[in-house]
């Protein structure tokens, strides 16, 4: 599944009034290529996850350095390497389903941790931007709740009782660093960013 993004430019029309533009590049998938079932609903979810974790591998770092809270820095951290594994069980549910693990891009997690980004550029050092990355983090544990939530649902259904298990812990990790987040910014965190 090929994903561009939507732009809307206004354009003079060259007797002095602009008309708005939209361009959708959105690629859909018809005929053969669009999902038929559940089955198939699935394993793009796991392609589009799958690519989200690994884009989260190369973003976490960065996070973690621009962090100044020793806590948040420990937290980021541990979740990295949480992610590995979570790339792992995931290529392990490929191979119970048989498929080679393969990546589709994921917009929602691209435009996440293009906000995280964001958010680091554009506040100081310290507090306000450790209060910053907290949101930024959370923003993107929630869409990975809800993604691993809903993939375990359809494996349930699909009866792929391995693939629920490894959904389902990871699953787990991922509400567990929420929390993890909402503790730390509930220690002062937010108050001093104030």
């Amino acid at each position: 599944m090929e994903t561009t993004t939507k732009s809307n430019a206004s354009e003079n029309t060259g007797n002095g009034t602009m008309t708005k533009q939209s361009t959708d590049h959105t690629k859909k998938r018809s005929g053969s290529d669009a999902a038929k079932d559940l089955a198939e609903l699935f394993e793009d979810g796991l392609k589009d996850i799958y690519w989200a974790e690994k884009a989260l591998i190369k973003a976490l770092p960065k996070m973690e350095k621009n962090a100044t809270a020793e806590k948040l820095k420990k937290a980021i951290s541990k979740h990295l390497f949480e992610t590995e594994d979570h790339v792992k069980r995931l290529e392990q549910c490929f191979e119970i389903l048989e498929l080679k693990p393969k990546a589709e891009r994921c917009a929602a997690m691209a435009g996440l941790i293009e906000e995280g980004e964001h958010i680091i550029e554009e506040t100081e050092e310290g507090t306000v931007r450790d209060a910053g990355i907290i949101a930024a983090a959370q923003k993107i544990e929630h869409y990975e709740i809800a993604t691993y939530g809903t993939l375990a649902a359809f494996a349930k259904v699909l009866k792929y009782n391995e693939a629920i298990q490894l959904l389902r812990e990871t699953l787990s990790e991922e509400k567990k660093c929420d929390s993890d987040l909402t503790a730390l910014a509930d220690t002062n965190l937010n108050t001093k960013a104030k």
